[in-house]
Parts: C-alpha cells; sequence; structure tokens
C-alpha cells in the first residue's frame, strides 16, 4: 500500500477526466456547464466536471440506441462479448491507483477501503465476463411433432443510476451484467461522485468497446436522471440510492414507456445481539464496523442495534470501547479507517439525527462535528443507547455514523420489533442456538440475513431487499437474468 505521501504526490500528477462520454468520445456538455468536484477532507476543488442536460441525454439514447440495433455487443460471439469485459478487468486494474485516489478524493473513502472496494469492483467485472459463454436457453417438454424453445435477450437501453457511497462497486454491478447481456449501458453518476466513472470511460474507450454501448452522463438529478427515467427509448433503468427517488423512477416509468425499473434503497437494518453469543468482545467489535465503516453512508449499515437486557451494560460498555478504533483521519493515509462525510449537507443531517438522538435516548459518544479537523466535513462517531423502536433514530434513516440501540428481552421481541419497519434491506442475528437462529432468519423481513456475521457475501449470491428497500437484485446471476428478456420461440415440425 502506497504511503500518505505518495498519494498526495500522486494526486499532484494525475489528470482527472472532466468530461462526458457520448457515442465513444469525450465530449463537454450541451452549452460548456460545469459543476464543481469538491474534496470533501478539504474542501477544496478537484475539478469542474461536465454538468448534462436533457440535450445531453437524447444525444446518448439515440446513440445507445444506434448501437444496440447494429447489434454492436449482442452480435459477438460469446467468447468475443467475454474477451473484451475480461479486456476492461485487465485495463481497470492497470490504472487501479487513479480509480482509488478518485474514489478518495471525491467521497472522502479511505484510501484502503477504496482499494478494496476497487479490487471488487474488478472481480465483478471478470466474473460476468466468464458468465457470457456458461449461460444456457432452455427446452420446453412437447411432442414429437414440435419443439420449444427459451431464450434470453438482452433490453435494449439501459440506464445506470448509480449512488456516491460505492461509486465503483456500484457501477461494476450494474454495468457489467448489462454489457454481458449484449445491452447498451447509459451510466449516470451521482453529482458528488463522477471522478471514478469518467475514468471508467476512458478504459472503456482504450478496451475498444464499441462505440455508443457505453456512455457516462455527470449532472444533477433532475437534469439526467430525471430524463432518463422519461425516455421513451430507454428500456430499463437500474437504480441504487434514496427510497424517494427510487419512488420517483417507478412514477417516471408509468408515466413514459412502461420501462423496466430496479431498484436498490434504503435500510435500517437490524443487528440482533442475544444473551447466549459467544464472545461479546469481537461481535461489539462487528457491531461498530457495521455502522461506522464508510462513516455510515451505507445501504446496509446496521444502524438498529438490538441486545438483550441480561447483556445489555456489558456490550454497551464493549461497543464504547470499540468505537475509539474508528478515529476520524485524512483519507489519503492508509491507516485512516473513517473519513469525512461526502459533503456539508450529509454532514448536517447526520448531526441533526445526533440531537434528535439526545433527546429520544442517551448518547454514549460522539455526536458532534470533529473539532481537531482544520478543514472537511467530519463527524465523530455516534452510539446512542434506550432508542425506543418507534423512534425517528430507529425509524428513518440517518445515512450516518449515528447508532439506536435498543434494549429487548425475548427473541420473538427483538424479531418484532426488527420487523416493524418500512424497510427490509440486510440483517443479522447472533446466537449460539441453531433453533433460535434458524427460526429469525426465516421470519426477518430482510432480502439478506446473516447469521452469527455482518456482511460476509460477495459476487456469487444476489443482493436487495424487502418492502421499500427496492424492487430486483444486484449480483449473481440473477443480475443477468434482469438485464434481460425472455422470449419463446415453437417450432412446428
Amino acid at each position: 500500500m502506497k504511503t500518505r505521501a505518495d498519494w498526495q504526490k500522486h494526486r499532484a500528477t494525475l489528470t482527472l477526466q472532466t468530461r462526458a462520454y457520448i457515442d465513444g468520445a469525450f465530449v463537454d456538455a450541451e452549452g460548456g456547464a460545469t459543476f464543481d468536484s469538491i474534496n470533501p477532507a478539504t474542501e477544496a476543488l478537484n475539478a469542474k466536471i461536465a454538468r448534462c442536460g436533457p440535450a445531453d441525454v437524447d444525444k446518448a439514447v439515440a446513440a445507445a440506441r444506434r448501437a444496440f440495433r447494429a447489434r454492436s455487443l449482442a452480435g459477438l460471439e460469446p467468447s468475443a462479448r467475454k474477451a473484451l469485459l475480461l479486456r476492461v478487468a485487465d485495463l481497470m486494474e492497470a490504472r487501479r491507483h487513479d480509480f482509488v485516489l478518485a474514489d478518495a478524493i471525491d467521497i472522502g473513502k479511505p484510501v484502503r477501503f477504496a482499494a478494496m472496494e476497487f479490487d471488487n469492483a474488478v472481480k465483478t467485472f471478470r466474473w460476468y465476463a466468464e458468465a457470457i459463454d456458461k449461460v444456457y436457453g432452455e427446452t420446453g417438454p412437447v411432442g414429437d411433432g414440435d419443439l420449444s424453445l427459451v431464450v434470453r435477450e438482452p433490453l435494449g437501453v439501459v440506464a445506470a443510476v448509480v449512488p456516491w457511497n460505492f461509486p465503483m462497486l456500484m457501477a461494476a454491478w450494474k454495468v457489467a451484467p448489462a454489457l454481458a447481456a449484449g445491452n447498451s449501458v447509459i451510466l449516470k453518476p451521482a453529482e458528488q461522485s463522477p471522478l471514478s466513472a469518467l475514468l471508467l470511460a476512458e478504459v472503456m474507450h482504450a478496451a475498444g468497446m464499441p462505440a455508443g454501448t457505453f456512455n457516462v452522463l455527470p449532472g444533477e438529478g433532475p437534469e439526467v436522471g430525471m430524463p432518463l427515467g422519461l425516455h421513451m427509448d430507454v428500456d430499463m433503468v437500474t437504480f441504487t440510492g434514496s427510497t424517494e427517488v427510487g419512488k420517483l423512477f417507478l412514477q417516471y416509468s408509468g408515466r413514459s414507456n412502461m420501462k423496466r425499473i430496479s431498484t436498490e434503497c434504503g435500510g435500517k437494518s437490524p443487528n440482533i445481539v442475544m444473551a447466549d453469543s459467544d464472545d461479546l468482545e469481537a461481535i461489539a467489535e462487528t457491531a461498530a464496523a457495521a455502522i461506522f465503516y464508510n462513516q455510515g453512508e451505507v445501504c446496509t449499515a446496521g444502524s438498529r442495534l438490538f441486545v438483550q437486557r441480561p447483556i445489555y451494560e456489558r456490550f454497551l460498555a464493549l461497543l464504547v470501547e470499540k468505537a475509539k478504533a474508528w478515529r476520524p483521519g485524512d483519507p489519503l493515509d492508509p491507516d485512516t479507517l473513517f473519513g469525512p462525510m461526502v459533503d456539508a449537507a450529509q454532514l448536517r443531517t447526520a448531526l441533526d439525527y445526533a440531537e434528535i438522538g439526545r433527546r429520544e435516548g442517551r448518547i454514549l459518544c460522539g455526536g458532534e462535528r470533529w473539532a481537531e479537523a482544520p478543514a472537511g466535513y467530519y463527524m465523530t462517531p455516534t452510539i446512542v443507547a434506550d432508542i425506543p423502536n418507534e423512534g425517528r433514530l430507529a425509524q428513518e434513516e440517518v445515512f450516518g455514523p449515528v447508532l439506536a440501540v435498543i434494549p429487548f428481552d425475548t427473541a420473538e421481541d427483538a424479531l418484532a420489533m426488527a420487523n416493524d419497519s418500512r424497510f427490509g434491506l440486510a440483517s443479522a442475528i447472533w446466537t449460539r442456538d441453531v433453533s433460535t437462529a434458524l427460526r429469525t432468519a426465516r421470519r426477518l423481513e430482510a432480502g439478506m440475513v446473516w447469521v452469527n456475521a455482518w456482511d460476509p457475501c460477495n459476487i456469487t449470491v444476489p443482493f436487495g431487499g424487502y418492502k421499500q428497500s427496492g424492487i430486483g437484485r444486484d449480483r449473481a446471476l440473477h443480475a443477468l437474468e434482469k438485464y434481460t428478456e425472455t422470449k419463446m420461440i415453437w417450432i412446428r415440425l
């Protein structure tokens, strides 16, 4: 791993891509409009980025449709499409330090985690590349006089709207399977995190991705996201972000061409610790990581911690001690675990929820802006105990480093409170009792359940939630399915 000085030196030599990528070329936004990319650790300007709008959306959609009708990807032999995506992965890996640095200065992600997440993004491209020539169609059970085939075909033009908290990994989860299936893709990065998406465009260009099959449109949601959602020639929007915006995309679909919508939205994920659990110190360490990783700006953050009463106070003491490891620091320092919030607005939101916590419970640590930072949007890791499950801190997504701790008596009580939420993304239970673990896992209303762990999954299993946490799944072969249409062909012999 590079040192802090190495990263600073690399920053001085890195040329950032600032233009949109449409139809195989880097171009300014229509009218030359730009917006600022700000380093949240220093509040300094990174670059002025092309601010796309409806006219740019129209250009990108037209290019994507031309490429799709020309079967630029879908018409390739599966082995050739596979080789192309593997080449993309290789070129990404060759520019690893550029991608890691881009996310560090764009959103304040500590370089140690940006590197880990980037490596997973590369693995995602390789995994879907390898799947291309290993996924088969079906034949139906018919009589001797007929033959029925079930085939999967690409949808067409796919708009991928991704969040700022994991900009490269979320892009890979959507772009890789969509391209693998033969679609044309328009990537809309969050306005807070355009840099790594534009680097990906450079890589796609260098890899020989056919013009129009991959496009990047940086810009604001109302100026790019909404026009994509309403566009009559976009066949699908795959979205990760807030539940409120996810609902807007569902409305856009109904108002336009009934395009397919896949959403991965918010969460208020319950983390349940039973009194019979082994090694409470290790569990406390994991519970702290579950909420403080990425400054709590994680849809699957373990933001509701349920602890059984016999171990409640002991566990709280361990938790506060483990929170000390998550000390804020410079994202370019490889030892830093906890960086700044993405921007001033997100910091204000998290601080406001800490104040709600003061009213609803008792703050054990944090709850303030980090006073030692000379600049930047830093907050201290915050733990709030004795929160009522019906309170705002237990029901509303903070998307920041604020943990609500809730006591419970029985497993049934914990299950009822865990399911009392409009969200249903992730969850966990810690116990030595296998029956309690399995009964609870089956009844938790969440798309992902972990037993005696938090978030130990990978590309081979689906990612997504119940209720208002979204519709559809990312990762695994399930993602390939959602980027295709199912067609039946019946042949009379």
